[in-house]
């Protein structure tokens, strides 16, 4: 009987754990469609694009 219980303790331990892991991936999903969206829309995004300006470096010897 204890390990049937310590096996129920453990399943529903992975349960709890799948459903926060499921959670967490909905969220970023969701994070990456609204950056999408915004990105899309034209609005800028919180996190800008690092500027590319090659000219502002000299080339080494």
């Amino acid at each position: 009987m204890y390990a049937y219980r310590l096996h129920e303790l453990r399943a529903a331990e992975l349960r709890r754990r799948a459903e926060r892991d499921r959670l967490v991936q909905e969220a970023l999903r969701a994070r990456r469609a609204a950056r999408r969206a915004a990105r899309n829309s034209g609005h800028k995004e919180t996190e800008g694009s690092v500027s590319t300006d090659r000219k502002r470096f000299v080339h080494a010897a």
